[in-house]
Order: structure tokens, then C-alpha cells, then sequence
């Protein structure tokens, strides 16, 4: 499935937060969205998830999911909400319930995602019992589990330190290499952009444009700290988000 976006627009009351924001994510591409602070990445990411619906222009999805696809859309979030009470497994077969699935089916596609994230060892671990790295495989793990067409992704390792981020980071690229996924990836950490993104968005601070499409053509499993080539692309990135982002610092400052 391609993700289109067309012309979109968005206010809070006589805030507009997005102005003409018009996108097309292809099937098996990585996205990122990067600009400075309060320029609506994470509410463009919401329109794409249908959970709320634009001021202006509009969101559609185009072609049809994979045949065993139980979720076309999933998000995978900063915060992991994970159930304390369930075990590693049990969190993640819980966005298997709502489906009518067989017991053997269910167990099949939770081995599945366990083995994908690195976390069959620890099926039966309590979240109270895991890394904060951890925590957010299984987040991972379970937006997988509903084998989803498009995965959106909200600054899902900022709250990471930065040796859990550069594994984590590690993991996605190898869940996309073995078996790639359409995902739009929301950060404010140029460095991940450079690492995950097949195209880098840079969007202007409020109201949110599109300033840049910054593409990247090393595949990701050859991109390393220190590539010349990312850090120029990084550098490239900055340039052209650090005036914005230091006047939308003294905006947020100012309010």
C-alpha cells in the first residue's frame, strides 16, 4: 500500500499548525519526518493513522494490504503501553484477541515476532522486569504481530539512552532488511534520520511546510556511525532546520 498526502492543512482554533503539506510514501519505504519543535510532525502522523482528521486536504491509502495483513496502519509510540499485569507474550498477543484467529495461528505469529525482536528468551518476562530497550522490542514485537501494511512510528527511542537507541536502531534496520515494511518515522535526532530514512522530510516550523525531501541511497544495512556520507547528510539536515529551530525555541520560550 502507498501512503498519499494531499494539500493538507490543519488548525487548533487560531493555531495553524500544518499549511499545504502534500506527500507520497511509496510501498517499502522508510519516511522521516524531522523539523523543529511545534511544526505538527506528530499530529501529520496522527492524520495518517486516522486518529484525527485534517482542517484541509486529505489522507488516503492506495492499492490493498498484504493478504495476511490484520491491521493496515499500527503505531508504535514513545511511551510503550505495555500492560504490567501481562507477560512479554501476553502483551503482545493482545492485539490478537479482536481477531478471530485460531489458537495454533496465534501462537505461530507470536513466536514469529518474538524471534524477529530478539525476544523469545524473555516470552514470559514481566515489563517491570525489562530494560527500557527491551520495553520497547515488545512495542515493536506487537505492532508487527498484526502484520501491518504501514507502520508509524513517533519518536519511538527518544526516551532510550544512546547505546539502546544505536541497537534498537541496529534491530529495525534488520527487521526491514529481512522483510521490508512501509513506516513513517517521526524524530527530532537527525542521526537516526540519516540511519533509517530511505527519504528525510524537513519541515518548516509553524505553520508546518515542507521545506526539503532529502533523499539517501546507501542501503540501510551499509549505513555506520561515521559514514562521511551521513554525517554530511546530517549536516546538510541541520543547516537547513537551525534557524528555524532556534526561532521556534524562543517562540515556545516566549509562550
Amino acid at each position: 500500500m502507498d501512503l498519499l498526502i494531499e494539500n493538507v492543512g490543519h488548525s487548533y482554533g487560531s493555531v495553524e499548525v500544518l499549511r499545504d503539506v502534500s506527500l507520497e510514501i511509496p510501498r517499502g519505504e522508510i519516511v522521516c519526518l524531522v523539523g523543529p519543535s511545534g511544526c505538527g510532525k506528530s499530529t501529520l502522523l496522527r492524520f495518517l493513522g486516522g486518529l484525527e482528521q485534517p482542517s484541509a486536504g486529505r489522507v488516503w491509502l492506495v492499492g490493498d494490504p498484504p493478504a495476511d495483513s490484520l491491521n493496515p496502519l499500527t503505531f508504535v509510540f514513545q511511551h510503550f503501553a505495555l500492560l504490567p499485569w501481562r507477560t512479554v507474550e501476553g502483551n503482545v498477543r493482545l492485539v490478537l484477541e479482536d481477531h478471530r484467529l485460531g489458537h495454533r495461528e496465534t501462537e505461530e505469529i507470536v513466536a514469529d515476532v518474538l524471534a524477529r525482536t530478539r525476544l523469545s528468551d524473555f516470552r514470559k518476562a514481566l515489563p517491570r522486569q525489562l530494560s527500557g530497550g527491551m520495553k520497547q522490542r515488545v512495542a515493536i514485537a506487537r505492532a508487527l504481530a498484526v502484520r501491518p501494511a504501514v507502520m508509524l512510528l513517533d519518536e519511538p527511542l527518544s526516551a532510550l539512552d544512546s547505546q539502546t537507541r544505536e541497537l534498537l536502531l541496529d534491530d529495525l534496520v534488520g527487521l526491514w532488511t529481512r522483510q521490508p515494511f512501509t513506516a513513517v518515522y517521526v524524530t527530532h535526532n537527525l542521526a537516526e534520520a540519516v540511519r533509517l530514512g530511505h527519504r528525510i522530510v524537513v519541515l518548516s516550523r509553524r505553520p508546518g511546510r515542507i521545506r526539503a525531501v532529502v533523499s539517501i541511497d546507501t542501503p540501510l544495512a551499509e549505513r555506520r556511525l561515521g559514514d562521511p556520507l551521513l554525517d554530511a547528510r546530517q549536516q546538510e539536515l541541520w543547516e537547513l532546520m537551525r534557524d528555524e529551530a532556534m526561532a521556534a525555541d524562543r517562540e515556545l520560550i516566549g509562550g
